[in-house]
């Protein structure tokens, strides 16, 4: 399964209009996004997010409405996912 996450458009780099980049909050951790697929992404708007690429513009009400519907779920279980995926977080040298 695919999940895209939405995220606030906080600054835009267009010095390369093919590779248009930008620095997208999610929940305040910036991350650097490609947004070439979203031209009509500006500073201030929200996209959906999925592998470090925007895939579509979304209103700050529908943005809301995902978010919360993300805290609601119940991840009690996400270490044991993450070891079945192999997308473990980095302990930080520790193995």
């Amino acid at each position: 399964m695919c999940l895209a996450i939405p995220g606030k458009v906080i600054s835009i780099d267009e010095s390369e209009p093919i590779l248009r980049t930008g620095k997208v909050s999610f929940g305040g951790a910036l991350r650097d996004v490609a947004l070439s697929t979203v031209p009509e992404a500006e500073v201030g708007s929200y996209v959906l997010v999925h592998a470090g690429i925007a895939i579509s513009k979304v209103d700050e009400a529908e943005a809301a409405r995902v978010l919360e519907s993300i805290a609601q779920l119940d991840l009690s279980d996400e270490e044991d996912m993450l070891e079945v995926t192999g997308d473990a977080p980095e302990t930080g040298g520790q193995s």
